[in-house]
């Protein structure tokens, strides 16, 4: 694939891949043809002798609101995954390791928005640079399941790991790499430069040593269980769909994303709703 309808790609400096999720209109919402193309474009840039290091942006508002709901994620899906209970975690999952196990550092480049499966994107970037005021959260704890990819208290620890998990609740860029989802926030005017800056020296280190580099990090992680711990999260996401709780609120779909979204958030005041809020005192 070389012609891509969901993404922009550029090549900023020498060496350096950028990769553009594409779909501002739908907030660079996660469908499976853009992460057909995501993956396709990562896969180039870890073949290419020329590139040492790949940027992942969003295009308009924010980095990314998430997988695309509506239905239809079970679809033309960019991989195989084996069916059955979980189905899905279990491929979000997969695709996260694909990210993690390629030989060139992928840097995650997030402003606005980075809202469920956009954090699980983000997370799967070996290096992770926010906006000041980026809104990272994970809201469908509040009202369908835990994250497809749990990483929260990996990156975080457990007690932030746990504020996030019972809240819904986003953290900005600020508080995100004070409690380590990030490696550092800037003023959103300077997120590009700073990134460019930081992609330029890590393309600087021979490519074949830099695998070596990246791969150390990775196995000490797996080590200590990384990658059996959230392999193991989709057996509980899985479980979470059967409650109650999950399947009456999956029905609101029905009756558009949007309603869906706003039954979700309604009573925190956040997210969608607090957008709506702004908007009323403006106006």
């Amino acid at each position: 694939m070389s012609d891509y309808e969901l993404l922009l790609i550029d090549h900023p400096r020498p060496h350096i891949k950028r990769i553009t999720l594409n779909r501002p209109e739908k907030r660079n919402a996660l469908s499976n043809q853009l992460r057909t193309e995501l993956f396709d474009a990562l896969e180039h840039a870890d073949r290419d002798q020329e590139i040492g290091v790949s940027i992942l942006r969003g295009a308009g508002t924010c980095f990314s609101s998430g997988y695309q709901l509506g239905g239809g994620n079970d679809q033309n899906q960019p991989y195989y995954t084996p069916g059955g209970p979980g189905q899905w975690a279990r491929h979000v999952i997969e695709g996260s390791f694909r990210i993690w196990d390629m030989a060139k550092p992928v840097i995650a480049q997030v402003h606005g928005f980075c809202l469920a499966g956009g954090s699980e994107l983000a997370t799967a970037c070996d290096l992770v640079y926010v906006a000041e005021d980026a809104q990272i959260g994970y809201p469908p704890v509040r009202s369908m399941s835990p994250p497809d990819m749990q990483f929260h208290p990996w990156m975080m620890g457990l007690r932030d790991a746990m504020e996030m998990m019972l809240t819904g609740d986003s953290i900005t860029g600020l508080e995100a790499a004070r409690k380590g989802f990030a490696n550092r926030a800037f003023p959103a005017e300077e997120l590009e430069s700073k990134v460019l800056e930081i992609a330029e020296r890590v393309a600087k280190i021979p490519f074949e040593l830099q695998q070596i580099n990246k791969r150390s990090m990775h196995q000490a992680m797996e080590i200590m269980g990384i990658r059996a711990a959230v392999r193991a999260g989709a057996d509980l996401q899985a479980l979470a769909f059967t409650t109650e709780a999950s399947l009456s609120y999956r029905k609101e779909f029905a009756k558009g994303v949007s309603h869906a979204l706003s039954v979700r958030d309604r009573q925190f005041g956040d997210y969608r709703e607090g957008e709506k809020s702004e908007g009323n005192k403006r106006g």
